[in-house]
């Protein structure tokens, strides 16, 4: 009996583990909104979480990479993203919750094609904060 008790015990928390490796989103300044524009390197179309990561010349010209954490493919493909919504080279216009420590990314919020169309979630910044996002970066 005992011995079912701690096998049930095991299995149990085997499954649970991944449940609780889930981080959080406290990384992310969600007071503050910003918009960047760049072009895509790589979009990882991938659970936990989508990323998408996009090349931003610096002030001196210089290409810098850029990371913006997205939701579940779940809910991205809620909010309108598909795993072709975008490829490498693609120009895109990000609006995002930057990095409480500074770093080059974020969590997105939505983002913009190059063909105007708009992917969220959620609403634009503008909308969530009163204000237009600051624009840190363009590419041309």
């Amino acid at each position: 009996m005992k011995l079912k008790a701690a096998l049930l015990t095991g299995l149990v928390m085997a499954i649970a583990t991944p449940a609780l490796a889930h981080h959080s989103f406290a990384m992310f300044d969600r007071t503050k909104a910003d918009n960047i524009t760049g072009n895509v390197k790589e979009y990882e179309w991938t659970n936990p979480h989508v990323w998408i990561h996009i090349m931003v010349p610096d002030a001196q010209g210089t290409p810098r990479e850029w990371s913006f954490e997205m939701q579940s493919v779940q809910q991205d493909a809620a909010a309108g993203w598909r795993p072709d919504s975008v490829k490498p080279g693609d120009k895109v216009s990000i609006e995002y919750h930057p990095l409480k420590d500074g770093s080059r990314g974020g969590q997105l919020m939505s983002a913009t094609l190059a063909n105007g169309q708009h992917l969220g979630p959620p609403a634009a910044p503008q909308r969530v904060f009163g204000r237009p996002p600051a624009n840190q970066g363009k590419v041309e």
